[in-house]
């Protein structure tokens, strides 16, 4: 794949991007967590326990999986991108804050903030070692 920018070779020469990359990951992967956690302990019984605690992380995968993933089924404008990103991820440190753990929030939050603007900057920016076009 060398040459692909979508693949590997895209991370080539820009360890901070990859480094960046791998964090949005953790950070996708703990809003679904968080998501789940809340939901299962929403104080509620029985299914509407149940369907909270699978079904809010599932939504957050469909939408996410539409609109904001790179190989997105439906790629909107950078706007909607962002708006889908903030409604998933902040979701995810509104459902942490919401079972106790603020500060933990606020940290999540800030991070994911600073993380999604790290990425989109370095995503306009062109890799170091492609020949300009």
């Amino acid at each position: 794949m060398a040459g692909d920018a979508d693949g590997l070779a895209g991370f080539s020469g820009r360890p901070w991007f990859a480094a960046n990359e791998v964090l949005a990951f953790l950070l996708e992967l703990a809003a679904l967590g968080f998501l789940s956690w809340w939901g299962f302990g929403a104080g509620h019984e029985g299914a509407l326990r149940i369907l909270l605690g699978v079904g809010t992380p599932l939504l957050a995968i469909v939408v996410w999986a539409l609109f904001a993933a790179p190989k997105a089924r439906l790629r909107p404008r950078l706007a909607l991108v962002l708006v889908v990103k903030a409604l998933v991820l902040g979701g995810g440190a509104a459902a942490l804050y919401a079972v106790g753990h603020s500060v933990a929030a606020v940290v999540v939050a800030v991070v994911t903030v600073l993380n999604t603007a790290a990425a989109e900057t370095w995503r306009a920016a062109p890799a170091a070692s492609e020949p300009p076009h």
